[in-house]
């Protein structure tokens, strides 16, 4: 049995954690998740879906607010003689001490074909950008921005219409088979860790507050990648007699006019002219109110 500890924070990392839980070739020691934050209207402190897990399968939790600066946690971790450390949005930097712990190396299942979209937001940045197809690879984690040796990856396509919740769905469903035949790999040596070429090295930054702000002057296909590259995380938006519009689903369609203009509404949606081509808003969510369907939105406006 190959030992591992399980650093994760998502629902992303739910379904690979469940996985190795319930392989018969991997033991999960441990798990290392963020400490619970406050959510909800309440504000109550949530457990993050990783320890849940755990707690409901009887897996030690460690929960440190940096583990880098906890050598407490790092020496309980130690003494469970760990072969691997496992990662998938932690959320957190691992420092040298606390990668040199498991017997081999600590690997990274990340959300891209590296050396593409190495960073915070890799699927975003991938329907954002329009690209046809993206993927997930595992790697070996080393000092620096997922810059380590690539392991294994599997490539996914984007169709036109799908969105970020769709891409973290079929990454989450893809991942936890990879990591497996990672861990087994490298431990039987049939897989030889690669160096990533340097050519291709593309960031994926977090997300700032102006660039979910709509661009009107954009191209129609720009904006609709926008729309559904960052949708409900945190979605795009305009502002519309002075409150914030939500954008939820659309489609491009044919039409010209002033960018950002009404150009009609009917049964399918609203139109709204771009820098090229128009962009029929079929969902928004208004400030203020729940997701509707945009043609109920502007009819109520003309009221």
């Amino acid at each position: 049995m190959i030992k591992i500890v399980f650093f994760g924070t998502p629902a992303i990392a739910l379904k690979s954690l469940e996985y190795l839980y319930n392989s018969g070739k991997i033991e999960v020691a441990a798990v290392v998740t963020q400490p619970d934050k406050p959510a909800g209207r309440g504000h109550k402190l949530a457990m993050s879906p990783i320890k849940q897990f755990a707690l409901a399968h009887n897996l030690p939790v460690f929960q440190p607010k940096s583990i880098r600066k906890e050598p407490e946690i790092q020496e309980a971790i130690k003494a469970l003689e760990p072969d691997f450390f496992v990662t998938f949005a932690f959320g957190q930097i691992l420092s040298q001490e606390v990668l040199d712990i498991p017997k081999y190396e600590t690997i990274n299942l990340h959300a891209s074909l590296l050396p593409k979209y190495r960073g915070a937001n890799p699927i975003q940045r991938a329907i954002i950008n329009g690209d046809k197809q993206t993927g997930i690879c595992t790697m070996i984690t080393e000092l620096g921005l997922d810059c380590g040796d690539v392991c294994l990856k599997e490539f996914i396509d984007i169709p036109d219409e799908m969105t970020c919740v769709d891409l973290f769905d079929k990454i989450s469903e893809k991942s936890p088979e990879l990591i497996e035949k990672t861990l087994v790999g490298l431990v039987d040596k049939t897989i030889i860790p690669t160096p990533q070429c340097q050519d291709g090295v593309c960031m994926a930054n977090k997300l700032t507050k102006e660039e979910t702000l709509i661009d009107w002057n954009k191209s129609a296909t720009d904006i609709h990648n926008l729309v559904r590259g960052i949708y409900k995380f945190p979605s795009a938006y305009f502002v519309h007699n002075g409150k914030i519009v939500k954008v939820m689903e659309t489609r491009i369609a044919e039409g010209a006019g002033k960018p950002g203009e009404f150009i009609c509404a009917d049964k399918n949606g609203v139109k709204v002219a771009c820098g090229t081509d128009s962009i029929l808003l079929i969902k928004v969510k208004p400030e203020g109110k729940s997701e509707m369907f945009a043609k109920d939105w502007y009819n109520g406006l003309r009221r």
